[in-house]
């Protein structure tokens, strides 16, 4: 990998369509921005539909001619994924990288529409089934890829099968924890059932180290929120330098499907891309295969290789 990887490195990206989901603000934003400056075509997945415009337009404002379409798509309702993939599909719309880069970071104890525990749904249900209900447009895509983007947290992640909605014990660091855990351990399942399938889809995972994001300040309250938000100002490094990572999984040559992409600075907490370890647990093949088809009955989505 050259060093220090930067925005300036990313070749031209003319002719590919990128849908990125969160894509209104931090990571999401800028990840679009940049992709949008070297010629790809990105399809902005947004929750609050006037604050995407408004992001587009931000955009517009830096890039002449910045090829942008907005999409509404609120990850907390399966139902919503399901209408939001079909729309796509129905109108053949070219998908040659997926990011799923959308999270919520350690709120309350509240669930999805379908009574998910929101973290879990939002962060791992809700793109397990969108990868899989797009897998038939990525095929036909240029280079494709599903880029997941998880969290050097991952490593303090477990699944608990016992109490996925937290109904007994819930612990917001805990349960962000488990799903980012469970992002690493779908990219790297992923990456299997790719390969055993002869696509030529690239399974890549990304996180973004610490970088400062409405992230940490949109689901944690009390002093929780005071600590991050303390945290973003003092320690974290900027969401440009973040989605880095994002980008570079997005758009490298040499990236290799079940990569892990990460900061090269002390304890993965900031710097230029490079290549990262996911912590020992999440190479369990037998979790991941658990976790997998527990996913496709949590979601009713069954992906299609």
């Amino acid at each position: 990998m050259m060093t220090p990887w930067t925005a300036e490195n990313i070749l031209d990206q003319s002719g590919r369509t990128i849908l990125v989901t969160g894509a209104n603000s931090g990571l999401g934003y800028v990840t679009s921005l940049e992709l949008a400056r070297r010629g790809a075509r990105v399809l902005m997945a947004v929750r609050d539909e006037t604050k995407g415009r408004q992001a587009a337009e931000r955009i517009r404002s830096q890039v002449r001619g910045a090829r942008l379409d907005v999409r509404l798509l609120d990850l907390a309702d399966l139902d919503q994924v399901k209408a939001f993939a079909r729309g796509l599909l129905a109108e053949r719309t070219p998908i040659d990288v997926l990011v799923n880069n959308a999270g919520i970071m350690m709120p309350p104890r509240s669930l999805t529409r379908q009574g998910f525990e929101l973290q879990f749904g939002v962060n791992h249900l809700a793109h397990f089934a969108l990868t899989g209900l797009l897998l038939e447009r990525l095929k036909a895509g240029r280079d494709p890829r599903v880029i997941t983007v998880s969290s050097d947290l991952h490593k303090r992640g477990t699944i608990h099968f016992d109490d996925l909605d937290g109904t007994r014990h819930y612990g917001r660091v805990a349960f962000y924890a488990q799903s980012k855990f469970a992002n690493v351990l779908f990219g790297l399942e992923l990456d299997r059932r790719l390969r055993s399938a002869g696509l030529p889809i690239r399974s890549i995972l990304a996180h973004p180290g610490y970088s400062a994001t409405n992230l940490q300040l949109s689901g944690p309250t009390g002093l929780l929120h005071l600590f991050m938000r303390i945290g973003n100002r003092l320690l974290a490094q900027s969401a440009e330098m973040g989605a880095l990572n994002l980008l570079y999984a997005t758009t490298a040559p040499d990236v290799e499907s079940g990569q892990f992409i990460g900061p090269d600075g002390r304890n993965e907490k900031k710097g230029h891309p490079t290549f990262v370890q996911p912590v020992a647990s999440a190479r369990d093949a037998e979790l991941a295969r658990k976790l997998w088809e527990l996913s496709e009955r949590l979601t009713g989505v069954s992906p299609t290789f």
